[in-house]
């Protein structure tokens, strides 16, 4: 069965095309990939990620169980605050997925955990909770002037700093608001209730943001250098394999995965995530052959044009021993694209 998001007929009604994703319909583009990438990086544009799930711990247990299951450690933020952190598989410290937590503020310890779209039932078995994602729509308003546009329509969204997470009430509907995102730019994403999410939808466009779609959402993410469940994180590769060791909290007595990853930090890596910048216009792809000469020292694991640069980019596990600035090729198809290593992000 494919899932629907709130905002399905608000899409279609646009004109959005439509792909599955993760086991939903959600929209691609409305106008162009290159064109909402780029409304992204100079105003303000808006993804429906509904897909996302939300997963709700509440009580005294709650702070507790997320502590032993997930890499960060809570004690870094509190009530009113958000926190990128992963769920680990225990055997070989590879991630299972990485997730946001929402800590609600508020005495009483509410926590929306927010898995990938995929991930939801792997989640939940690992950390119990109550699966609310078919209650809500989550809003994403991205952009360097996302706030300022906001604050037009709906002023208590707006005032919501980076990584904070507030209640809000929209046309007397309980909403949460967290300063989080996923494309390098400024933004809050919005969780409000299933009935309420096409008229908040509607309103935002009023303010001159801009319907965008998966595509965007993923080239924004690639130039900002953010990892994608799937690609650079997933079965076999661990958080210090992607670059990652600061979601890791060593100092937490247990979680899970930990003996694992002290294993491996202790032997070495045998694989990094790096970003390569090729020349030209032609992107590399997922699953290209990254060379050092003759020698192929690594592959891609995901690879677009960057509608900022004007030239392909690349993520990349290769030899740990590569470094920024060094040469590299990337095979396409039997062609070579010349690369250099650089610093993330891209953008």
């Amino acid at each position: 069965m494919t899932n629907r998001s709130p905002l399905d007929a608000v899409h279609r009604r646009l004109g959005a095309k439509m792909v599955p994703f993760g086991g939903w319909d959600m929209p691609l583009e409305y106008s162009g990939t290159i064109d909402e990438h780029l409304a992204c990086r100079s105003g303000a544009v808006m993804f429906d990620v509904s897909h996302l799930g939300t997963v709700r711990l509440a009580g005294s247990n709650a702070y507790g169980v997320l502590q032993a299951a997930l890499t960060n450690d809570l004690d870094k933020i509190g009530p009113g605050r958000a926190q990128y952190t992963h769920l680990l598989d225990d055997a070989d410290g590879s991630v299972l997925d990485d997730i946001i937590v929402w800590w609600h503020p508020g005495e009483d310890p509410v926590f929306d955990v927010m898995p990938n779209a995929s991930n939801t039932s792997r989640v939940t078995d690992a950390i119990g909770g109550t699966d609310i994602t078919a209650t809500r729509a989550v809003i994403a308003v991205q952009g360097p002037e996302a706030r300022q546009r906001v604050a037009t329509v709906f002023p208590e969204a707006a005032a919501v700093g980076r990584f904070e997470v507030a209640s809000c009430t929209w046309n007397d509907a309980p909403v949460i608001v967290a300063g989080t995102g996923y494309t390098g730019e400024p933004g809050i994403e919005i969780a409000v209730p299933a009935d309420a999410a096409s008229s908040l939808w509607e309103v935002l466009g009023s303010a001159d943001i801009q319907p965008a779609g998966l595509g965007a959402r993923d080239t924004l993410r690639l130039e900002a250098g953010l990892p994608l469940h799937g690609q650079e994180l997933g079965p076999g590769i661990t958080p210090l394999q992607a670059g990652l060791s600061w979601v890791v909290a060593f100092d937490k007595p247990e979680f899970r995965g930990r003996r694992a990853l002290l294993e491996e930090r202790q032997q070495g890596i045998r694989r990094r995530l790096r970003g390569i910048a090729t020349v030209g216009r032609r992107p590399p792809r997922t699953g290209c052959a990254v060379l050092s000469g003759e020698t192929e020292i690594g592959s891609v694991s995901s690879g677009n044009y960057s509608p900022v640069l004007e030239h392909g980019i690349a993520l990349a596990f290769v030899d740990p021993a590569v470094a920024i600035g060094d040469a590299v090729d990337i095979d396409v198809r039997g062609s070579r694209l010349a690369g250099t290593v650089v610093k993330l992000p891209f953008v």
